[in-house]
């Protein structure tokens, strides 16, 4: 006997914009009373993290000796790679931290990375109450652009909140320029509606929100972050090193600069000479005056710049003196990089190899693995217990269940504190695979001891340092729960691989058979309680899913029956595939 079909389960039936239409195959079976076996849910494959970290090790060996004595001086010891699969259209980047999946992007040929994307615009409306602008790019959504964010253009302050180095330290210089201060109230006169403006994407296109943007333009080149409207400089904080931000600072000052403009230091600029930063300088310079020069001659709003292909970012951005290898399997990709390579950083073209095995690329490194895990909702620990991630439209939820977690220390004590900083590294990680934005609440096991919460929070800190998106972490709160705020630039990740089910409508949960079949009774009672005086035998027409009418007739029969004699009905079911499985129509 077939009681129902698990629908939430049973989503593999669906392809987009439509709803679920059994076969004819399908169908013949559900009359035949054969149940219908629901898709079980994919947890994804358990990674062995162990097993990955001893492969990366046996990798290590493979390199010169040379190599290996150079990686002895090295501050981060860890083996890093950074894995590129480029054969197909869609171009896929990972970098390996001992063989563990840290970080993850993905593009396809038919879409464009917006973020960083220069626009000249022309301001279409301004709304007082959210003092923000909505500025017209030639894109299909206009784009949000706030007051807050047009100040730094008029009073020449303040770095980009993208700026791919998290943490500045701000260094005045002394400069002629003497702006008045431009308050927020005078923006609106400032700039009318139908004002031409040069705006900066910072944050993506996500659902039906248009771009977010900035007036307070940088350019990021392989050592410096160029702002053509900023008339400030500084030096990435993750460069601690006191000497070395002396150093910088000396050759700031001999820098041949635009008067007006800034520049920042990003991390990989630390032991570089003068000569490399003037020749990427130089780069930027020339950037930004094809930038004006296209929007000089541009009168309708257009794209004046755009970040280069995630093969040539991903150069720029990860391929430092800590990466010990960097693997493509197309041919054309590896000559691209090798060139680049060639031109900001020589030294290190030996670490690029191009994968030849005929295994694909990610298969042959555990990458698919550790992805099909990202698309998951528990991710197993080392150890043995689980984290829960549950993604919603206002915030994302992550609960640390110890489960089966084995205690590395016999003592008792310190079983809860050891789960939670296994814990806490995968957040870290989980969060920036998945590139979730916005409000995070994890819910740690409870620590008795403050400063056990205190060391956690340090540890968490610790662990979200080498994110470059800007994090904000409170320390755990009264509640027990930590709570945590993420920069989001763009859709996460999947969002972009999942689509909204059109048959719960994201709900996730459909109404049970049984309250729908009492449903369907109480509707009935409604109408006869509305029939006066009529001495003829009512009769109705019911018309369902297949699903439900089965379920009706299998689990509800004598209740309908009893309803039937008890006012004297007439009650005729008809089977409507088309239907929903909560939609149902009554006639009379």
């Amino acid at each position: 006997m077939y009681t129902g079909l698990d629908l939430p389960n049973e989503l593999s039936l669906l392809t987009q914009g439509q709803y679920i239409k059994m076969t004819d195959f399908k169908r013949k079976k559900q009359t035949e009373g054969i149940k219908l076996i629901p898709r079980k849910e994919q947890d994804g494959p358990q990674v062995n993290h162990i097993t990955l970290q001893e492969a990366a090790t046996a990798r290590a060996k493979d390199q010169s000796f040379f190599q290996r004595i150079l990686n002895l001086f090295k501050k981060d010891k860890h083996y890093s790679e950074i894995i590129i699969n480029s054969v197909l259209p869609e171009k896929r980047v990972a970098v390996l931290r001992d063989g563990i999946l840290e970080n993850l992007d993905v593009e396809s040929k038919n879409t464009q990375h917006m973020v960083g994307a220069v626009f000249k615009g022309k301001i279409q409306n301004l709304e007082p109450g959210l003092k923000a602008a909505f500025v017209d790019v030639g894109q299909d959504k206009n784009a949000f652009l706030h007051y807050w964010d047009i100040l730094p253009l008029v009073n020449g302050e303040g770095f980009n909140e993208n700026d791919r180095d998290e943490g500045v330290e701000v260094i005045h210089r002394n400069t002629d320029i003497h702006k008045p201060k431009v308050a927020l109230q005078d923006i609106p006169q400032m700039f009318p509606i139908g004002s031409e403006i040069m705006i900066q994407i910072t944050k993506s296109q996500i659902g039906t929100k248009g771009p977010r943007t900035t007036t307070n333009i940088s350019l990021a080149g392989r050592y410096l972050v160029l702002t053509p409207y900023s008339n400030q400089c500084g030096i990435s904080r993750k460069i601690e090193d006191a000497k070395e931000r002396e150093r910088l600072k000396k050759i700031l000052k001999k820098l041949a600069l635009p008067m007006g403009m800034g520049v920042i230091f990003r991390t990989a600029s630390s032991g570089n000479s003068i000569k490399q930063f003037t020749r990427d300088l130089q780069f930027l310079l020339e950037v930004w005056q094809n930038i004006q020069s296209k929007a000089s001659t541009s009168q309708n709003p257009c794209l004046l710049y755009h970040e280069p292909s995630l093969i040539e970012r991903t150069v720029r951005d990860f391929l430092t003196e800590n990466v010990d290898r960097i693997l493509i399997d197309n041919e054309q990709d590896h000559r691209l990089i090798t060139d680049l390579v060639k031109k900001i950083a020589p030294n290190i073209q030996n670490k690029i190899v191009l994968f030849k095995e005929p295994i694909p690329i990610f298969d042959r490194f555990n990458i698919e693995s550790q992805i099909e895990q990202v698309l998951s909702s528990r991710v197993p620990l080392p150890s043995g217990g689980e984290i829960i991630i549950q993604e919603t439209e206002a915030l994302t939820s992550i609960d640390v269940n110890t489960s089966s977690h084995r205690s590395i220390d016999n003592e008792a004590a310190h079983f809860i504190v050891q789960a939670n900083i296994e814990a806490a590294r995968e957040v870290a990680r989980q969060v920036r695979l998945r590139n979730i934005g916005g409000l995070i609440i994890v819910d740690f096991i409870d620590m008795k001891h403050s400063k056990d919460r205190h060391f956690l929070h340090q540890f968490v800190q610790q662990e979200f340092a080498q994110d470059k998106a800007k994090v904000n972490i409170l320390p755990i709160s009264a509640l027990g729960v930590m709570q945590i705020s993420r920069q989001r630039h763009k859709e996460s990740f999947l969002s972009r691989l999942h689509f909204r089910c059109p048959y719960c409508n994201g709900a996730g949960t459909l109404r049970s058979m049984h309250h729908l079949a009492m449903r369907i009774q109480r509707e009935i009672f409604s109408r006869i309680s509305g029939i006066k005086n009529e001495t003829t035998r009512k009769a109705f027409k019911i018309y369902t899913h297949p699903n439900l009418l089965q379920y009706i007739q299998c689990e509800c029969k004598s209740e309908f029956d009893e309803l039937e004699k008890t006012f004297d009905l007439t009650l005729q079911f008809f089977s409507d595939e088309n239907l929903h499985l909560e939609s149902y129509k009554i006639e009379k």
